[in-house]
């Protein structure tokens, strides 16, 4: 007896099938990838506010300890290193490292400030990297 054939139908997609889910798959990103686009710089303003926040407390501890803020000349660095003239007071360091903002480039500080005339202010350029600006330019200091 003899047994019918079987015909070996290969199971796949077709060209059209596959320009359809490829079609569908380009609309939806499309429309939702733009709504993700400013969550990056958002993410970097909020770095950048913590890290001011982080160095603002560490330089109130540092008064504490020294009795003074760190002139402009000493800046930021006596946070981690003891300044020469009164290393016997300095009780640091008061945070691990100076970090760089989230764009690369240096937080600012100043005393006694110009928004903080009887402390000081310590900013981020911001996006653009220059003082001042608006936008996603706008300098990110401990006086917002």
């Amino acid at each position: 007896m003899k047994t019918p054939l079987k015909h070996n139908r290969s199971q796949g997609f077709t060209l059209i099938e596959v320009m359809v889910v490829v079609i569908v798959i380009g609309i939806l990103a499309a429309t939702i990838i733009p709504q993700f686009m400013g969550t990056t710089h958002d993410a970097k303003v909020s770095t950048a506010k913590s890290h001011v926040a982080e160095m603002e407390s560490a330089l109130e501890r540092f008064y504490v300890h020294m009795d003074r803020y760190p002139t402009t000349e000493e800046g930021m660095k006596v946070l981690v290193d003891a300044p020469a003239s009164d290393a016997t007071k300095w009780r640091g360091p008061y945070i691990k490292q100076l970090r760089q903002d989230p764009w690369g480039n240096p937080y600012q500080f100043r005393s006694p400030g110009t928004h903080h005339p009887t402390s000081f202010d310590i900013w981020s350029r911001g996006a653009d990297g220059a003082d001042g600006g608006d936008g996603k330019g706008l300098d990110l200091g401990n006086w917002q």
